[in-house]
């Protein structure tokens, strides 16, 4: 099928109709959303016969289909479509384990193929291209919400951050939350549930590494008068609190494999029975997970479910440490400070060179610990290094220069960004393929992608027309 024609009256050119397929609803109304934001006409469809049927019908600039579906698969309908559609732009969706079948895909018609979790950047740079829609000075198009006040973004990359938020927080989409431990996830979920359609509802929040695991199945499910020992009377579970809410399951990575098949359930088709009970009870609740893990070293490793890792993870938000957005360490600071003297405390100078020469390593949590004994030990007054922890002052009494040893760090960088840019480049620009030449998780390469992209280096393919298909 061709593209749709233009119109013959002169006016703004149509929106390009992208036909988007995906049996998972987050997934699919995370897609249409996003796209939907950057100015494309969107058609969402839940199975592969209906994409056909809609294919059938209606005329459509560009498709991007998930692989596993139940009924036809991605693969079956990019065949299909084929037959009738032959230069009809296909991009797939594929989880970890179907990558070898998506590349085969591609010598099949598919103009390319993204993994899961969707990196939002990725996608938008794949439909442009293949579209040969050429990029903008401004890659998004979202509106930013109003952050709350007690939220401090300034940094490059918690402020894009908080645009990807933004988009997601209206959809249905599960989303991952990921980051060292103390960077805030958990403020992050807030922000998801007070920005999203359920805002009204309930936030119900669960620490997984927190109840031991004999409890934890009935504290998320709920049990029956009986169910167990100690089982005095009938419990509603957190699921059940949460309806028409949020659910924030903390620390899922520690979640043990018996309880990670129950949450798969109810993942995917929205359903749950208390311990002790037979009858199912659908959860209408939308799940927000966050782990300090590589969870797809655990997969790996065989600790968690991959079939769960992909139904949890339809997009990922990853919080990069406060080491890496210095920019946001001082208004942190003096926040904390604020808070705990009433206004009354200053820092000196030697204190503020020292908080942004120091590392971080327990993030926001450890600087609110540090502004705490500050405030304790400077009596709401000046606060000087000695009110600082000793490893926070060791920070402001290194030489000011660049250490040699400093300075072979940053040759290293510059080695380790000429590397992943070649081997980005070399690959097509697909960040797949590239971690998996580079021995990188996609996690870690999207967010070294995006230090590299603020400090102006191109990460993306560009857009370019895409040559007819024989």
């Amino acid at each position: 099928m061709a593209p749709a024609s233009q119109p013959a009256a002169a006016g703004p050119a149509p929106s390009p109709r992208i036909l988007i397929v995906d049996d998972d609803a987050g997934q699919r109304g995370l897609l249409h959303g996003f796209l939907s934001s950057q100015g494309f006409a969107t058609r969402p469809v839940a199975s592969g016969e209906e994409a056909l049927a809609t294919l059938g019908a209606e005329e459509f600039d560009m498709m991007i289909s998930d692989v596993r579906m139940p009924g036809i698969s991605g693969l079956e309908t990019l065949r299909r479509a084929r037959e009738r559609h032959a230069v009809l732009p296909v991009l797939l969706v594929t989880a970890y384990a179907d990558i070898r079948e998506a590349v085969d895909a591609v010598r099949d018609g598919a103009v390319n193929y993204l993994a899961k979790p969707i990196d939002l950047d990725e996608l938008l740079a794949s439909v442009r291209h293949a579209l040969g829609v050429a990029h903008t000075e401004a890659p998004r198009c979202a509106t930013q919400k109003a952050l709350p006040d007690h939220i401090i973004a300034r940094s490059p990359l918690m402020k894009a951050l908080f645009e990807d938020a933004s988009l997601i927080a209206a959809s249905e989409s599960r989303v991952l939350i990921t980051g060292e431990s103390g960077v805030g996830k958990e403020v992050l979920a807030d922000v998801l549930h007070a920005w999203s359609l359920r805002a009204e509802g309930p936030l119900v929040k669960v620490n997984c590494a927190a109840i031991p695991e004999t409890l934890l199945e009935s504290e998320l499910f709920g049990h029956e008068k009986g169910s167990f020992t100690g089982a005095v009377s009938q419990r509603i579970g957190r699921f059940e609190q949460a309806t028409g809410g949020t659910i924030f399951l903390d620390e899922i990575g520690d979640m043990s494999p018996n309880l990670q098949a129950k949450l798969l359930r109810v993942t995917q088709d929205g359903r749950f029975q208390r311990v002790g009970s037979n009858r199912d009870i659908h959860a209408n609740a939308r799940i927000l997970a966050a782990t300090n893990r590589n969870l797809e070293e655990e997969v790996r490793q065989g600790r968690f479910r991959d079939d769960l890792f992909y139904r949890l993870n339809v997009v990922e938000l990853s919080i990069p440490p406060l080491r890496e957005r210095i920019e946001d360490i001082l208004p942190l600071a003096h926040r904390f400070l604020a808070e705990l003297t009433r206004n009354r405390a200053r820092f000196s100078p030697a204190v503020t060179e020292a908080l942004e020469r120091y590392a971080w390593p327990g993030n926001i949590r450890e600087l609110r610990n540090a502004m705490e004994r500050a405030a304790l030990l400077s009596r709401g007054e000046v606060v000087l290094p000695e009110h600082l922890p000793h490893r926070v002052r060791a920070a402001a009494a290194a030489p000011t220069g660049t250490p040699p040893e400093l300075a072979d760090v940053s040759r290293l960088e510059e080695i380790e960004r000429q590397t992943i840019l070649q081997t980005l480049g070399a690959n097509g620009f697909n960040r797949t393929e590239t971690a998996r030449v580079l021995g990188l998780s996609r996690r870690a390469l999207i967010y070294k992608l995006q230090r590299f992209r603020e400090l102006g280096f191109v990460v993306d393919a560009p857009a370019e027309p895409m040559p007819p298909r024989p």
